[in-house]
């Protein structure tokens, strides 16, 4: 039984101080335990050797930790690895191992589902069933750090949230999860290496900037046609282009960083010259990094990926006007790489 039980991971050092000290144990214990849950995190009580097996009961009575299990792995023929995991409550989120010859990067979800319904996307079909805790994020991390490890002897150098879900409306879990990342309480990796990508909401985006953080910003934008966008990504009827270029130069004022846009190309859709120098304009305002992504298919039959001469022409324009652009060629191909369809296939079986 769970139901009464709070997630150890919630708690700050001093909570669990605190909680020790009603039980009558010693102080120096705490440390024991916070070291377990976040530097070599683990996710059972019972693998806190160092404790006394009354103390590990004790936790054990009182406390959950909320981590994810695998429940499907599938490997494709390019070694990206795509991981269903299932969580404490049975529901599924995905998270991507993408290896390369000298450095990995882990692909996590930040909710179960999502409720912006971008008509490309795979999740957005499933709707949002709930956030995910600070430890169902962390410990998506720690999995894939170990996957990269065993599978191939990689260290995991890069993070990126571009898995299921909208990493601003969990707002409060994920940069606490990030927060324990890039601390050397935790992961210790530099904030540097992670990358939080959002589809742009503009609010978030400045709370981001007051919030001083260190990690990079991602915009999926896909298109800098208001009309266009709001076709396939409802969020922008709500959240103008214009607001969202606001946003990103406050964003860029107050942190110094530039900005990444994700732009996936479909043919038909947003791959044509008049929507390369229509991005090109909307790039004006801020320094940028581009990210031209080749669609992966989901069983959306509208949404097809750009040809290989659309795709060219598109990427010779922007480079053309001085913009620095990045080819993302897709991964795991033969196996539900797209985001969203091995936890959508998992859940009609």
């Amino acid at each position: 039984m769970t139901e009464n039980k709070t997630d150890i991971l919630s708690l700050n050092l001093s909570e669990i101080k605190s909680f020790l000290a009603k039980k009558g144990e010693k102080e120096f214990r705490a440390k024991q335990i916070y070291e377990w849950l976040w530097k070599k995190p683990v996710s059972s009580f019972e693998q806190m050797t160092n404790l006394s097996k009354e103390l590990r009961t004790l936790l054990k009575d009182n406390f959950i930790i909320q981590s994810v299990k695998v429940e499907e792995l599938q490997i494709s023929k390019d070694k990206t690895i795509k991981v269903a995991f299932s969580l404490i409550d049975g529901m599924l989120i995905e998270g991507v191992l993408i290896p390369s010859e000298n450095r990995s990067t882990a692909c996590i979800s930040s909710q179960v589902g999502c409720n912006l319904g971008c008509e490309f996307c795979a999740t957005g079909k499933l709707g949002l069933k709930r956030n995910l805790s600070v430890g169902e994020i962390y410990h998506q991390v720690v999995t894939l750090m170990n996957l990269a490890d065993e599978k191939y002897k990689l260290s995991l150098t890069n993070i990126v949230l571009m898995g299921m879900g909208e990493p601003l409306l969990n707002y409060d879990n994920v940069l606490k999860a990030l927060e324990m990342i890039s601390s050397n309480k935790g992961l210790g990796m530099s904030p540097q290496r992670v990358t939080l990508s959002t589809v742009g909401l503009p609010r978030m985006i400045k709370k981001l900037a007051d919030d001083k953080v260190k990690f990079n910003l991602a915009v999926s934008l896909h298109s800098a046609n208001d009309k266009k966008r709001s076709e396939f990504m409802p969020v922008n009827k709500r959240n103008s282009l214009a607001e969202l270029s606001e946003a990103l130069v406050y964003f860029n004022e107050k942190t110094g960083q530039r900005i990444t846009f994700e732009y996936l190309l479909m043919e038909g859709l947003n791959d044509s010259l008049k929507d390369a120098k229509e991005f090109a304009e909307y790039c004006k305002s801020f320094p940028v990094k581009i990210n031209i992504i080749e669609y992966n298919s989901t069983n959306d039959s509208r949404f097809k990926r750009s040809s290989n001469t659309a795709f060219d022409e598109f990427v010779t324009f922007l480079k053309g006007r001085n913009l620095v652009v990045n080819i993302r060629r897709s991964r795991g191909m033969d196996i539900d790489a797209a985001c969203g369809q091995l936890a959508g296939k998992k859940k009609t079986n």
